[in-house]
Order: C-alpha cells, then sequence, then structure tokens
C-alpha cells in the first residue's frame, strides 16, 4: 500500500517561510524529518501531497491503488502509528477537527475523497503532535530528538567515544554512529539524550548538553556551548552559543554568537558574531510576522528567537531583534538591528533594503551548492522563481520604484 503524506491547507500557510521551499512533511524536528519518522516507523517509502511546483523535487510517486495518506504535519508515535494501520478502506481518523489520516481504496480521488468525507471516522486514542506554527518546530524538538533517539537506537550498539579527553556523562544517553570524531569535548546527557550522526564531528572544547541530534556529516566547531534541545541538520557546522533551535540542513554558523529558541532553513549562512535576541526586555509575549495572515501574530511564547527561510544570510555582527521573521534567498548586511521581518530576496539592512535578483541569487546558490557537491538545477530554480514571483507582494520598496510620478510619490 502506497503511503502519501499531504500538505493541510489550513496549515501549511502558517508554516512559511519554511514550507515556500518543501512540504510539510519535509521539516525537520528533532532527529529526523516528519517524513522520515513515517518511514522508519511504517518500514517503507512514502510521498508527498503538495504545492504543484514542489512536486518535481518532492514527488508524490506512484497514486494508483489503495493508499494511506496521512498528515505531513502530525508527527507519529507506537500508538498512532498502531490506529493508522488498522485503518480499513474508507476509514478517516480525526484529531479533534484535523484529519490525521485515511485509508483509500483509490489514491486517485485522494481529493476528491478528502474534500466529500468518509464512510467512517475515528478519533485517536491519544492527543498527537501536529506541527501547526514554525514555533512549534523547537518547542517539540526536545521531546521528539528523545522519541527519534528510541527509535533510531533500538536494539543496536553505539559506537565507542574513542577519545580518552573526552568527558561523558550519562553514557547509556549518547548514541554514536560509524564514522563520528570526537576529540576534548565534554558530552552531558544527564537531562537528554545525545545522538551523533553518521561521519559527523565534534572539535576540541565544544561543551554539549542534551537533548541534541547532530546529523550526518555535520560539525560542532571547537568551544561550542550546546544548551539543550538543538538539532544540527545534517552537512551543518555550528559554533558559538546555541539553545532549543534547529538548522534543518546544509547550513552554517560557524563562529561565536548567540543562536536561541530560532529555526535556520537550509543553505543559509550566519556571519561571525550573529546574535538573536530571544527575550524581550520586558518578559512580554513575542509576535511575529505571519505570512498567513499578512501580519504580525501573538506566539504566546516568552522566547522566540529568528526564523530565517532557505538560501537567506547574513553578514558579520548582523543582530537580530526578537521574533525576526527572515523569508526565502535574503541578503542582511550592516549596523543596526534590521526589521523585524524580513521579505524574501531582500539586500541590505538597517538602513534600507533593496530586490536580491534572481540571477544574482543564482550566482551565490551555486558557489554554496557546490561546495557540498550538489547543483542548483532547473527544478531549484523552478522552486526559487515560484517563491520569487509569490513574494513580490512582501518587498514594498518596489511598489514604491514602480508607483508613476505623477501619483505623488518621489522617485
Amino acid at each position: 500500500m502506497h503511503v502519501l503524506l499531504f500538505d493541510d491547507p489550513a496549515i501549511r500557510p502558517h508554516l512559511l517561510p519554511f514550507t515556500f521551499t518543501r512540504p510539510v512533511a519535509a521539516l525537520r524536528c528533532g532527529i529526523l524529518t516528519i517524513a522520515e519518522k513515517w518511514q522508519h516507523r511504517l518500514s517503507q517509502t512514502v510521498g508527498y501531497l503538495t504545492e504543484p511546483y514542489l512536486q518535481a523535487k518532492f514527488p508524490a510517486g506512484s497514486t494508483q491503488g489503495p493508499a494511506l495518506v496521512i498528515n505531513g504535519a502530525v508527527c507519529p508515535d507506537d500508538v498512532l502509528v498502531r490506529q493508522v494501520q488498522a485503518l480499513q478502506a474508507g476509514e478517516a481518523l480525526f484529531c479533534d477537527q484535523t484529519l490525521v489520516a485515511a485509508h483509500l481504496a483509490d489514491a486517485t480521488q485522494v481529493a476528491e475523497l478528502i474534500q466529500e468525507g468518509f464512510q467512517k471516522t475515528r478519533d485517536v486514542v491519544e492527543p498527537v503532535t501536529v506541527i501547526r506554527e514554525v514555533w512549534h518546530l523547537f518547542l517539540r524538538n526536545g521531546a521528539e530528538i528523545r522519541r527519534d533517539f528510541d527509535l533510531l537506537t533500538k536494539g543496536r550498539q553505539s559506537e565507542p567515544v574513542g577519545d580518552a579527553h573526552t568527558i561523558v556523562y550519562a553514557p547509556e544517553n549518547v548514541f554514536i554512529e560509524p564514522g563520528v570524531k570526537i576529540r576534548a569535548a565534554i558530552l552531558n546527557a544527564e537531562n537528554g539524550p545525545i545522538y551523533l550522526g553518521k561521519n559527523s564531528q565534534v572539535h576540541e572544547g565544544a561543551i554539549i548538553s542534551g537533548p541534541l541530534a547532530l546529523c550526518e556529516g555535520s560539525h560542532i566547531n571547537a568551544g561550542a556551548k550546546m544548551r539543550g534541545d538543538n538539532t544540527v541538520g545534517p552537512f551543518s557546522k555550528v559554533g558559538g552559543e546555541v539553545g532549543n533551535s534547529i538548522l534543518l540542513g546544509y547550513s552554517n554558523k560557524g563562529h561565536d554568537g548567540y543562536l536561541g529558541n530560532s529555526v535556520i532553513g537550509e543553505w543559509c549562512n550566519l556571519g561571525a558574531d550573529t546574535n538573536t535576541s530571544n527575550l524581550k526586555n520586558n518578559y512580554a509575549p513575542v509576535k511575529i510576522w505571519s505570512h498567513s495572515a499578512g501580519r504580525f501574530v501573538n506566539t504566546g511564547q516568552t522566547f522566540c528567537g529568528l526564523m530565517m527561510g532557505d538560501h537567506s544570510k547574513c553578514g558579520i555582527n548582523t543582530m537580530f531583534n526578537t521574533g525576526t521573521v527572515v523569508g526565502v534567498g535574503a541578503n542582511i548586511f550592516g549596523a543596526g538591528f534590521p526589521r523585524t521581518f524580513i521579505p524574501s530576496f531582500s539586500w541590505g539592512g538597517a538602513a534600507g533594503f533593496e530586490t536580491f535578483k534572481l540571477p544574482k541569487v543564482k550566482e551565490v546558490a551555486e558557489r554554496v551548492m557546490a561546495r557540498r557537491q550538489l547543483t542548483y538545477d532547473q527544478t531549484e530554480q523552478g522552486i526559487m522563481q515560484h517563491v520569487y514571483e509569490a513574494t513580490a507582494k512582501d518587498r514594498v520598496w518596489e511598489k514604491v520604484a514602480h508607483a508613476a510620478p505623477e501619483a505623488g510619490v518621489e522617485l
């Protein structure tokens, strides 16, 4: 039976800017992406039902015959997986008003069936974890690291630390995949597990508190302070001080500076001594920009840092205020605090922005991806073209630049 993870139209817009460039199920929370969690638990590959412009990179696979369709925002656990597997043809599983999963006899009719209803519905027996807002990613990260750790390490033997100068607390909560290199570090897993992925490296003097996920090929640089509930996605580099944050993958925060309660997309780079504020001076709940609402919304959270979309970069000594949202393909530099919403394809900083044009974006992306032996191919370019056009309304300076002089606007 095919497994298809669908983007819930009531949820996907709330997860922008990250879902500009990926389906909901391709978001990483814990060690694994949501799709990878389902793949491991169901022991089969999954397809994506997402926006047409993303489908080439994230294919659905075969949609012929019966299928399980599963909400891509739902993180599985053992109880939920058993309920999903027990669904009969025509049955659907709900958590309150949210469709969690359904068993379709004919997957080609997925859109019509979801809209028109099901022969029989069931309710989940226990509350499920649903990633509905961008800040849910870091809020749920510690719990998801623990859950993924148990999933990935069950019945397996960890590689040894292999370094006499590394100190390990609660070694039973540390799992090391093949190819890992550790030198003179402190690993404290007393408060949560530490997972070191294949061919990752922990450099001299790094201090790591669990829960922590260091994914394949990634580095924790010398002297880094990882304060817990952190995920460093594959092929990334992290230094400085980091707390309760996620790097989705292929991104670098290689130097000193603080990153807290934040989510960083793929192909991002934070310049040396970049700092994020995650707490307002008056301790008030943090408001952040919502792409779906077109305004700032209250997160209800006292701590909330930086949300940065894919392919965005910032220069040295950049200061991000509490609850800053940066779109896709932005380039930020200069003194002072930039605005707390930086639209996609912005170029500039506190002194103002202009548009980072697609040809220049392409030049940078080609160089950056080549460093990881990947290409900025036509599929990637097509996604960026779509996002560029979809976010034009956010770049308000373009409207001013194109306004007619007779309309009373100075050019």
